[in-house]
């Protein structure tokens, strides 16, 4: 029984979506417009934070414009090593992999991180980009954790 509840445990942890913890917030006008920062952790590598600055928009400014449900799709991030990098079972493909997604709209639009492994020069990199239903955003930015430092552990050994 005790077994079986760590299991579920474990598995109800495993599948709950990476929070964001935030981090700082500066007011960038007298209508209540914010920048937001949140430090993200990578929920399948350990050692490694994301910073991301995002926009949120205030009550009056959502007033005046008239569009309630929706945040702009502008964001930037910064990650760092943060302490002994231990990578776990990630996906190694070209299109990589969602670490982070948040809504930024009632229904249609998120901001997600997406982490991808680049093996031909052994470094992770992190995009943040927003995703919709039609007209995507091109506005994106990228970070890089260079991977050559010898405190870097593969859990299922190193791809090849």
């Amino acid at each position: 029984m005790k077994r079986a509840l760590a299991a579920l445990a474990l598995l109800g942890a495993a599948i709950l979506p990476v929070q964001a913890e935030e981090v700082g917030k500066v007011g960038v006008d007298w209508l209540g417009n914010d920048i937001v920062i949140d430090a993200v952790s990578d929920p399948k590598i350990q050692g490694v934070t994301c910073h991301l600055a995002s926009f949120s928009r205030g009550v009056i400014d959502r007033l005046q414009k008239g569009n309630w449900f929706e945040d702009p799709s502008n964001a930037s991030i910064s990650c760092q090593q943060t302490g002994p990098i231990v990578i776990g079972d990630i996906k190694l493909g070209e299109g990589g992999e969602r670490v982070f997604s948040e809504r930024t709209s009632l229904i249609w639009k998120k901001l997600n991180i997406t982490r991808i492994y680049d093996k031909q020069n052994n470094a992770l990199i992190y995009l943040a980009h927003a995703s919709q239903v039609q007209d995507g955003s091109a506005k994106t930015s990228i970070a890089t954790i260079p991977l050559f430092a010898g405190n870097v552990t593969w859990t299922k050994g190193k791809p090849e």
